[in-house]
């Protein structure tokens, strides 16, 4: 099979996998993986098993939300996801080497803006979907405040955030459409100003604008809604 060249940043997260591990330790993300975790939950509740991440990084998600399987191109994040249970794979979302109809869930956590093709991807992701399943995104949106936040960080030197691309609500529902799947379903958290330090809060159902961590499943349409 012809190989995918992994994007520019995977060089970045191959070198600080540990750093970018350690964020979840500190003060800011012990709130908001928590508040991003129970936003993605409902979501992936119900869905047929097993499930896959693509983007899986160092395991943190998948090891909460009961992912089997675990996609990364960085093989140190792999390791650190590895240490955690998962059954991991090396290889990149834009060609993902499963079977049609694989798995239930596909679940992408701020992958799409780190990916030089994100329709490749998710076309991807909706090729190894079951019948009855769903691709599952866990997102900061363009329109966002928060990514304007990361983007001004990133432009100070940020390693993780100057490799970011964060896409509009409209871009990514355009592109899941275009690889034949719907959204269902939207959950929203991080519904206040961007700060160094955010409070906890519950995910809210639907989509805000003004929420830092956007959360949407879509599912293949039915032949009679084609």
């Amino acid at each position: 099979m012809k190989n995918v060249v992994p994007s520019m940043s995977v060089s970045v997260f191959e070198e600080l996998a540990e750093r970018y591990d350690a964020w979840y330790e500190e003060a800011v993300g012990r709130v908001a993986f928590p508040m991003e975790v129970e936003c993605l939950r409902p979501l992936l509740s119900g869905l047929p098993k097993p499930h896959l991440e693509v983007g899986v990084g160092t395991g943190r998600f998948a090891e909460t939300l009961d992912v089997e399987v675990g996609l990364d191109p960085a093989r140190s994040m792999l390791r650190l996801a590895r240490q955690r249970g998962l059954s991991v794979v090396q290889s990149v979302g834009e060609r993902l080497p499963f079977p049609d109809e694989t798995f239930g869930a596909v679940l992408l956590v701020v992958t799409l803006c780190f990916v030089d093709d994100p329709l490749s991807v998710l076309r991807e992701s909706a090729r190894v979907v079951c019948p009855g399943g769903a691709v599952v995104l866990g997102l900061v949106l363009g329109e966002s405040p928060w990514a304007e936040a990361y983007l001004e960080k990133g432009r100070r030197g940020h390693p993780f955030y100057a490799a970011a691309h964060f896409y509009h609500l409209r871009e990514v529902e355009e592109m899941l459409d275009s690889v034949g799947v719907q959204v269902t379903r939207y959950c929203s958290t991080l519904c206040q100003a961007p700060s160094e330090v955010p409070s906890f809060e519950p995910p809210l159902e639907g989509y805000l604008p003004e929420a830092g961590f956007t959360c949407l499943s879509a599912s293949k349409a039915h032949e009679e809604d084609e």
